[in-house]
C-alpha cells in the first residue's frame, strides 16, 4: 500500500510538473523569443548604446518594443513561438522531473509525504532541495533547450527548417557533446535559479500563511488558507528574484547554445565556435567587449516573461495536483 501511495504520489507530481510547464511555458513565449533575439545579439541592445563611437556594428534589437514590431512585420504572429515546440518537449519533462524529485527530496528532508508538511522545512532545507531537483531536470531535458534556442534565435531567412534539421546537423557536425552544449554554465546557473526559486516561493508561502492568520482573529486552519491570487503573488515574487540574480549566466549559456550558427547578416555578427574557451572566458569576455550591459542583454523581457511564468508555474500545479488527488483518491 505503501509503495502505491508512492507511485501514486510521484505520478501526480509529474504529471502536474509537465502540464504546468508547458501551460506556462506557452503563454510566455513572445517574451522568451525576444528575450533569446537579445541576448544572442553581440551588438548593443539599447539605442543610446548603439550610437556610441566605439561600438561597430548595426543593432538589430534596440529595445522590446521595437524588437516586438520587427518581429511582427517580417516573422510574422508565428515568429512569437518560433521554437515552441522543442521549449515545450524540453519544459514539460523538465517540470515533471523536477517537481517529482523535488517532492522526494522534501519528503526524505520533512520525514513525511504530506504537501503541508513541506511548508514547515526550513529556507535552507528549501533552496538545498530546488536546486538539486532543478539540477536533475536540467541534465534530463537539455538537448530540447539547445534546439529551442537555435531555432527561436535564427530569425528569416531559417537555416533550420524544423527541429528535426536542426537535430541532424549538429548530430553530424558536432556529435552528442553538440547536443549538450552550453551544459556547463546551465547547470551552474540552475543551482542558485532554481534554489531561489522554489526557496523564495516556500518563504513566501510561510509568509503569506502568517500573514493571514494575523489578520484573521481566528487561528483555525481555514483561516490560513492560501488563496489563488496570493499563490500567483508568491509565485510571481520567487521568479522575479530567481532571474534577475541568475541573467549573467542565461546570457552566457545562450551563447555557448548558439555558437556557429548560420544566420542573415541583418542579425549582427555571427558568434564562431568556440567562441568562448570557458564559462569564466564567456562572463570575462562578455564584460570586456560589451560591458556590463552585455551580462543583462535581455534582462527586461527575462524578468517580464519570468515573473508571469513562475506565477502561472505554481498557480497551476497546485491546482493540477489537487485536482488529481481529488480523483485518484
Amino acid at each position: 500500500m505503501e509503495e502505491k501511495g508512492q507511485l501514486k504520489r510521484a505520478f501526480i507530481n509529474a504529471t502536474s510538473g509537465a502540464i504546468s510547464g508547458g501551460i506556462s511555458r506557452t503563454v510566455t513565449s513572445p517574451l522568451d523569443v525576444i528575450k533569446i533575439r537579445f541576448q544572442v545579439q553581440l551588438e548593443p541592445t539599447s539605442q543610446w548604446a548603439s550610437l556610441r563611437k566605439d561600438v561597430s556594428g548595426n543593432s538589430k534589437y534596440t529595445g522590446m518594443l521595437q524588437a516586438t514590431k520587427d518581429i511582427l512585420r517580417e516573422e510574422g504572429l508565428k515568429g512569437f513561438w518560433r521554437g515552441n515546440v522543442p521549449a515545450l518537449l524540453m519544459v514539460m519533462p523538465y517540470t515533471a522531473i523536477q517537481f517529482t524529485v523535488l517532492h522526494q527530496l522534501k519528503t526524505l528532508a520533512a520525514g513525511s509525504s504530506k504537501s503541508e508538511d513541506h511548508i514547515n522545512l526550513s529556507p535552507y532545507l528549501s533552496y538545498i532541495s530546488g536546486a538539486l531537483a532543478g539540477c536533475a531536470a536540467t541534465v534530463g531535458s537539455y538537448p530540447f533547450d539547445l534546439l529551442r534556442t537555435i531555432l527561436a534565435s535564427q530569425g528569416e531567412p531559417k537555416f533550420y527548417r524544423n527541429m528535426r534539421s536542426a537535430f541532424v546537423d549538429i548530430f553530424k557536425t558536432r556529435g552528442i557533446p553538440g547536443l549538450y552544449a552550453g551544459l556547463t554554465p546551465t547547470l551552474v546557473e540552475i543551482v542558485p535559479y532554481a534554489g531561489l526559486q522554489f526557496g523564495t516561493y516556500d518563504t513566501f508561502k510561510r509568509w503569506m500563511k502568517a500573514w493571514n492568520h494575523l489578520r484573521s482573529s481566528n487561528s483555525s486552519q481555514g483561516d490560513e488558507y492560501i488563496s489563488s491570487f496570493q499563490l500567483f503573488i508568491c509565485g510571481l515574487a520567487a521568479g522575479t528574484c530567481a532571474k534577475a540574480v541568475c541573467h549573467p549566466l542565461d546570457v552566457v549559456k545562450k551563447r555557448f547554445q548558439i555558437e556557429g550558427l548560420q544566420r542573415h547578416p541583418r542579425y549582427g555578427a555571427r558568434l564562431e565556435h568556440r567562441a568562448y574557451r570557458n564559462m569564466y572566458d564567456g562572463l570575462r569576455r562578455i564584460l570586456l567587449e560589451e560591458g556590463w550591459a552585455g551580462l543583462y542583454k535581455g534582462i527586461v523581457p527575462s524578468i517580464v516573461k519570468a515573473a508571469p511564468a513562475g506565477a502561472v508555474t505554481f498557480v497551476a500545479y497546485e491546482y493540477t495536483s489537487d485536482w488529481l488527488e481529488s480523483i485518484l483518491t
